[in-house]
């Protein structure tokens, strides 16, 4: 989940949070980003990564709303696109994904930053015009602009888990959108759709889901679709469409055939450039706040006392996804 930058490897760069990128109303700084940050990914061996999160979220109280790009529908479509093209590349019918380029993911498919009273996995309670103009603008950009991967969402669609939802899945992504790529699920996501478990769900893949994210549940998971794939509830059809948008992507990434892309030179992991460009996204990012009764400059000299857990906190500084997931624990 490189989401501000290849943030899983240590020396790697780290660029603001999506929250802060939105701030600088600038698609452009978006795909220079997205570039640095595949460059960093592939220089490590990785081929795909979980970005971008074209949530709009609506509710501070999500716990994840840092993530996303902004509320504003529009921003979050031109973002989609560049970081994108900055993650893959523009895509060439004819060639695969260049060496220093890697497989982008536009998630989480759908609303999941509009749920109620900003709840994580969630329940987002609206009609089907509102999901479209508010939370659904950022899909058909990253589509046009070539995203290989969709994220299924953890959350729910008037009360309709995403990771189950044949309608939206299947009938609007798939047809509708006319995405050709595969749409993997979130971690386990599968296992909280009505009448699934972990290891056991036949439901996600007629639902359209192509590629579990099955990270401790795969080996029960593998031995319960084999089962329903030969007794016939996952029809041979839907198993032939999962196969082939996954067996395109990698022929896409160059990982099948004879035109193999070779990853992993790490020369330009943490590079000058790439800092340099972090440090223009930060500039670029802050937030100027009316100086009201000329509080700033401090006064030279004053004593000030800067408080608060964030106030010496690299980890908090730094943010989710950094290093560890929340980013806790990041030295």
């Amino acid at each position: 989940d490189a989401v501000h930058g290849h943030s899983n490897l240590p020396g790697a760069t780290i660029f603001p949070h999506n929250i802060g990128l939105g701030a600088t109303r600038d698609p452009d700084l978006i795909q220079r980003i997205g570039t640095a940050t595949a460059i960093e990914i592939a220089a490590s061996g990785i081929e795909w990564t979980f970005a971008p999160t074209l949530a709009a979220p609506q509710d501070v109280r999500w716990g994840r709303a840092y993530e996303g790009y902004s509320s504003d529908p529009s921003l979050i479509a031109s973002y989609a696109r560049a970081m994108t093209i900055g993650l893959q590349g523009k895509l060439d019918a004819s060639k695969p994904v260049a060496a220093d380029r890697v497989a982008a993911t536009a998630k989480h498919f759908l609303a999941d930053g509009g749920t109620v009273e900003g709840r994580d996995q969630g329940d987002a309670r609206m009609s089907e015009k509102e999901l479209v103009a508010l939370h659904a603008q950022g899909y058909p950009a990253s589509i046009d602009a070539g995203a290989l991967t969709v994220m299924a969402s953890f959350s729910s669609w008037n009360g309709i888990k995403h990771h189950g939802n044949h309608s939206l899945l299947t009938n609007v992504l798939k047809e509708r959108m006319g995405f050709k790529g595969l749409v993997v699920g979130d971690w386990n996501g599968h296992g909280q759709v009505a009448g699934c478990s972990a290891t056991d769900c036949p439901a996600a893949i007629n639902a359209g889901l192509d590629l579990f994210m099955a990270p401790d549940s795969w080996k029960g998971l593998y031995d319960s679709t084999l089962a329903a794939a030969r007794d016939g509830r996952i029809p041979a059809a839907r198993i032939d469409d999962a196969v082939r948008r996954i067996l395109r992507v990698k022929f896409k990434l160059g990982l099948m055939g004879d035109a193999q892309v070779a990853r992993g030179d790490v020369s330009k992991v943490g590079s000058d450039e790439h800092l340099a460009l972090a440090r223009e996204a930060v500039a670029k990012s802050l937030v100027l706040l009316k100086n009201n009764k000329s509080v700033l400059p401090v006064r030279k000299g004053a004593s000030v006392l800067i408080t608060g857990p964030g106030a010496d906190n690299m980890a908090m500084q730094a943010g989710g996804w950094t290093i560890t997931w929340q980013g806790t624990d990041t030295k």
